[in-house]
């Protein structure tokens, strides 16, 4: 069996890691460190080695330079804190290549999969590039993309995440808003506690408060029976209360006083219930004018909007698409079990300079229409016929 060694001081990621390859039936081994990793590779022989590069008692780059005379397994090095400069360095060193934190799973799939049948063929390694593409978060939401649009918003994610401060997430339609609220949640410290999603836009005015607080049974017409609300079942974890802007203000000053106070009254119900939860919310509007207009309150605005996090358009990031076609063909194959049709540069690059309206929900759909009615490769005329 293809083992695998895995070097990370972060057991997170080791162990994310360790999933997805154990799932392929890859044998998977771990290490702590450069010096734990070097009694490891003594010990046992390794077909393949991904190595960190910030670790405590020796890093990657002082393993990569120590374990060269002791195995000849093909070293791929990843990094959250890493360089231009690093990377190079440490292919130099010997790396067949550099992934940058967050890792890209199914990148790294793809990758292992690469070295598999290279070592199979005995293909000799060609010369290492560097690769960083960061795409995907330490928890199992991904965001695809490298551009500075994306990275600038990821960034902000790891900055706020940790902490309990209410986040505005705002975009247009299609950006990936619920993506982001997912994302802020597994880097939380309330990763472990639940996610409670609410469209506020799919409920109903007269249901909706029932649906935030719950209702006692024979309170309403159709309350045949007691129900917790999602503001109950969200306690000590996370409620993101998505399209908040289509709220009703009378809804929206029962949530602002939840907010305020901590307790939540649920629907024919005397008894007052005490709920801890972090408020995520997102919205296409701008809340500014809904509130010059008498639609939103601005007090409620104010508790919401601690850190406003804007999720880029993708004409603002447009050197992202090629990476999402990519993931979506990768996908779209993987779900109705087929093989991944190719697509052709100028097919690409007319999608590349299209203007979407519905950004990446668009794409998406896209890509999926192409891949049920193309064959093998989808070319240029195809994207034209079918957009």
């Amino acid at each position: 069996m293809y083992h695998i060694l895995i070097i990370d001081d972060e057991k997170a990621i080791r162990r994310a890691l360790r999933e997805i390859l154990e799932f392929e039936n890859y044998e998977v081994s771990e290490a702590t460190d450069g010096k734990d990793a070097l009694d490891k590779i003594s010990q046992q022989v390794f077909d393949l080695i991904f190595c960190d590069i910030k670790m405590p008692k020796m890093d990657g780059l002082e393993f990569l330079d120590k374990c060269k005379d002791k195995t000849s397994a093909p070293i791929i090095m990843i990094s959250g804190h890493g360089t231009i400069e690093t990377a190079v360095e440490s292919l130099k060193n010997g790396a067949v290549d550099y992934i940058e934190k967050p890792l890209d799973l199914n990148k790294i799939l793809s990758v292992v999969k690469q070295q598999v049948q290279k070592q199979a063929e005995n293909i000799p390694q060609p010369k290492p590039v560097k690769r960083i593409k960061p795409t995907l978060s330490q928890g199992s939401t991904q965001i695809i993309g490298s551009s500075p649009a994306l990275k600038q918003m990821l960034a902000m994610i790891d900055k706020v995440a940790p902490t309990e401060a209410k986040v505005l997430i705002t975009g247009e339609n299609g950006t990936g808003k619920e993506l982001v609220a997912k994302m802020l949640y597994e880097k939380s410290l309330r990763s472990k506690n639940p996610f409670i999603e609410l469209n506020c836009a799919a409920i109903p005015n007269d249901l909706i408060e029932s649906e935030l607080f719950g209702h006692e049974k024979g309170s309403f017409t159709s309350a045949i029976a007691k129900q917790k609300g999602k503001f109950q079942l969200a306690d000590t974890g996370t409620l993101f209360l998505d399209e908040i802007g289509d709220m009703s203000l009378n809804t929206q000053s029962k949530v602002l006083q939840a907010i305020q106070e901590k307790k939540i009254l649920p629907v024919g119900s005397e008894k007052e219930i005490q709920v801890d939860v972090r408020i995520l919310s997102a919205t296409n509007k701008n809340l500014r004018e809904e509130i010059d207009a008498g639609r939103f309150r601005e007090d409620l605005y104010h508790r919401i909007n601690v850190i406003e996090i804007k999720v880029p358009a993708l004409k603002e990031r447009r050197e992202d698409i090629p990476l999402l076609i990519d993931y979506f063909l990768s996908i779209i194959a993987k779900d109705v079990k087929t093989k991944q049709l190719k697509i052709e540069k100028p097919a690409v690059k007319f999608l590349q300079d299209y203007d979407y309206t519905g950004n990446i929900r668009q794409l998406r759909n896209i890509v999926e229409r192409l891949s049920i009615l193309c064959d093998d490769v989808i070319t240029l005329q195809n994207v034209k016929d079918y957009l």
